[in-house]
């Protein structure tokens, strides 16, 4: 549980996995840029919709999904998105339609919405934060140093979440990347290694 560990998985990382993990955050955002100009919303915004729908959900599904969400709001407004079908929580779908219904746009105004910390980071990943680490379940079994299944992880509580993105960080400097990097690369070498979606 700790730096080690964290350093221990990027060593591990391919070419490929740190070409992918570098660029994951950046191409997530040109993927929200995409969106949010085809459809005329803030890219804040449609980052805010692509976090709320992200927890449980595949990341090519995620991207479906957010699209299809905006497309909706922009073409019927509420009720039409709230028919829209997600591959995610009820939870994480009603605040999305929540941010596109009152147009929030300022990124402070968005993390106050998606609330979670999970999707409070990922956003801030997404939108180029420079400490913010993304922790799930893949961040946690990397930084503690073995497989967990994600029904047997523990839950992150403020204290602990904070330990591990201290590490992260640590981590990320010692070898010269951000910390949403070093996350992005160790989430990509981890599924490789242990074949895990």
């Amino acid at each position: 549980m700790s730096v080690s560990n964290i350093l221990g998985v990027y060593q591990l990382a391919s070419v490929a996995d740190r070409k992918i993990g570098g660029q994951w955050y950046p191409d997530a955002l040109a993927i929200c840029n995409t969106i949010a100009t085809k459809y005329g919303v803030n890219v804040y915004t449609v980052a805010g919709v692509m976090a709320a729908l992200s927890p449980r959900n595949r990341w090519e599904r995620n991207i479906q999904n957010c699209e299809n969400l905006v497309k909706a709001y922009t073409a019927g407004g509420q009720i039409d998105a709230e028919n829209i079908k997600v591959c995610t929580f009820g939870s994480g779908k009603k605040k999305a339609v929540k941010l596109l219904a009152e147009n929030v746009t300022e990124r402070e105004a968005v993390a106050t919405i998606l609330n979670g910390p999970k999707l409070r980071e990922f956003f801030g990943c997404i939108v180029g934060d420079s400490d913010v680490v993304c922790i799930d379940g893949h961040a946690y079994s990397v930084w503690f140093g073995d497989r967990i299944t994600l029904t047997n992880v523990p839950s992150l509580g403020k204290k602990l979440r904070a330990s591990i993105t201290a590490d992260y960080i640590q981590a990320a400097q010692t070898v010269g990347i951000k910390p949403s990097e070093m996350q992005a690369t160790t989430w990509c070498a981890w599924r490789r290694i242990h074949g895990v979606d």
